[in-house]
């Protein structure tokens, strides 16, 4: 395993995490939690993604559960919690100073913790003022109950709000932001969030690298049962997959399929290296349903320095998204 420090900060993540949207407490039990996360551990990831809002909370308790179950010590852990939908009530929302702090309260009852390493606004809040998110992270980690705060899905003029916000009032900035990035969705960070790796030390625990599974190849011939978006509740996810869209996008992956067999590797590895490719990626979170998908998952480390320019430039010809041959991070 290889290790990143999280933007500006002191803190080491694995380049590879993994991350508890969808499968734990909902699509996989605790038994097969246990395996994901030993084998993603054995394999040297320090760093385990959750929310509260995943399988209403039920994923914070499986892992809290497993991590308690492993034994393993607290401080060899990276572990975070995402705030934002925490219940159906007026307050069990959002990113009011009430709702965060009781929200990671709740958090830390489920994982069986003292604090978090990181914690994430999930979403923006339209509702509440920024200034009132910062002050409350801000108590957050006075408290400590957690070491770090980021936000998820941010715009980058939202995330230079609360950064200048904080350092008016002499409080915490944030430290990291948890975008979607993978082949098929590269603007925000290739190119919104270009200025801030440099201007305020930027980190990125990035998510979906595999764009839902849409790029492990699995959807090439149709929609197979059993998959993410096939379960209850995930309908949109499904639309996802048949749409126009969905079609041009599997039509890209199976023209990329001879690179992945010319570097003797899966869809799935191919896609996962392309992400750490990137030197603003501090981390990638990968999810699966079992253990054999953490092993396969993890091979891609070693495939990442397969991918010279020319296999890039396979790459981007076939995705016909061609950014700046010079873009912010291909020209490092």
């Amino acid at each position: 395993m290889k290790y990143r420090f999280l933007g500006k900060s002191g803190l080491q993540v694995s380049a590879l995490s993994l991350g508890a949207w969808v499968t734990y407490g909902d699509q996989v039990g605790e038994e097969v939690a246990y395996e994901c996360m030993t084998a993603a551990y054995d394999a040297g990831v320090n760093f385990f993604d959750n929310a509260e809002v995943y399988a209403n909370g039920n994923a914070e308790i499986v892992m809290g559960n497993v991590i308690k179950k492993t034994g393993w010590k607290r401080s060899d852990l990276v572990i975070s919690t995402k705030i934002f939908w925490g219940g159906d009530g007026p307050n069990d929302s959002g990113l009011s100073r009430k709702h965060i702090i009781e929200g990671v309260n709740a958090a830390l009852k489920r994982l069986q913790m003292d604090y978090v390493d990181l914690v994430f606004c999930h979403r923006p809040d339209l509702y509440t003022p920024i200034e009132e998110t910062v002050w409350a992270m801000n108590q957050v980690i006075q408290q400590g109950k957690a070491f770090y705060w980021g936000t998820s899905e941010w715009s980058a003029q939202q995330i230079m709000r609360a950064y200048g916000i904080a350092r008016h009032e002499n409080l915490i900035p944030p430290l990291m932001e948890q975008p979607e990035y993978n082949m098929f969705h590269r603007e925000r960070v290739e190119k919104e969030y270009a200025h801030l790796y440099e201007e305020i030390g930027l980190g990125t625990t990035i998510w979906s690298p595999l764009a839902s599974g849409l790029l492990t190849g699995k959807y090439n011939a149709g929609l197979p049962e059993g998959t993410r978006a096939t379960l209850e509740g995930y309908e949109w996810l499904r639309k996802r997959f048949e749409d126009e869209e969905a079609q041009r996008r599997i039509e890209k992956v199976r023209l990329m399929m001879p690179i992945a067999e010319e570097l003797d590797c899966t869809m799935a590895q191919l896609a996962i290296a392309w992400c750490l490719k990137n030197p603003n990626v501090s981390t990638v979170i990968t999810g699966a349903s079992n253990q054999k998908q953490v092993i396969e998952n993890m091979k891609a480390l070693d495939l990442v320095e397969k991918l010279t320019d020319d296999v890039m430039e396979k790459i981007d010809e076939i995705l016909d998204n061609k950014p700046e041959k010079e873009s912010a991070w291909r020209s490092l």
